[in-house]
């Protein structure tokens, strides 16, 4: 793989690929979005106590194996004493209504299928615990050494809440980066700084559609 910047590349480009199809094929059975943040997804909020050491990996499992996996390392980090160096395990997970017969049901689906995210602190000990859980088959990196995400990369997963400095005005064109509605474009109609949120109207099938964005979710064009 390529330096660091790009060690989550396929992962990225393969999961999001999933997760374009997966939205297509809701939407055009007459699916709709429940939420584009974070209250449809697994998105714990920054911990300022934890040790500034600690990164976000990317741990590949079976598939279908993904909470199991989860489940068992919290298990043995918690047996062995370990919770100041594996900090948190998420299944990043969003939340869908779909309608059928006139009537809407919620589903929930993994973002990511096949992979669980850890924020943990790698030594000797941490990375044996995890490599070594049954279910997991490794880390993202380069062989033996897992390779952290980027503070990008953790932006645009929305797996975690990063304060963003975003100059950003009503009436500037966004680029939605992740979520059910990457890669559209839409114009801000309103921006709240304190909850990092903006509203913005979408061109969706030939139809203007109000959604509400976190800063994490879009980039300034």
């Amino acid at each position: 793989m390529g330096g660091k910047g790009e060690m989550t590349k396929d992962f990225i480009g393969e999961a999001y690929t999933d997760m374009d199809a997966a939205s297509e094929t809701a939407l055009s059975a007459g699916g709709e979005v429940l939420s584009a943040g974070a209250a449809g997804k697994t998105n714990p909020l920054l911990d300022d106590e934890a040790d500034d050491r600690a990164k976000w990996y990317v741990v590949h499992t079976y598939s279908g194996h993904e909470n199991k996996v989860k489940v068992n390392i919290e298990k043995i980090v918690e047996n062995r004493g370990m919770q100041d160096l594996v900090l948190k395990i998420i299944v990043p997970t969003e939340d869908r209504v779909e309608i059928k017969n006139g009537q809407r049901k919620v589903k929930t689906r993994k973002m990511f299928p096949g992979y669980v995210l850890v924020k943990m602190i790698v030594t000797n000990e941490s990375w044996y615990l995890v490599r070594n859980t049954q279910g997991v088959t490794g880390f993202v990196g380069h062989g033996s050494e897992p390779i952290p995400l980027t503070r990008d990369e953790v932006r645009r997963m929305g797996i975690e809440k990063i304060y963003i400095d975003l100059d950003i005005d009503v009436g500037d064109t966004v680029k939605v980066i992740n979520g059910p509605f990457e890669s559209f474009m839409g114009a801000v109609e309103e921006v709240n700084m304190e909850r990092q949120t903006l509203k913005a109207r979408i061109s969706m099938f030939g139809r203007d559609t109000p959604v509400e964005l976190e800063f994490g979710q879009v980039d300034k064009i």
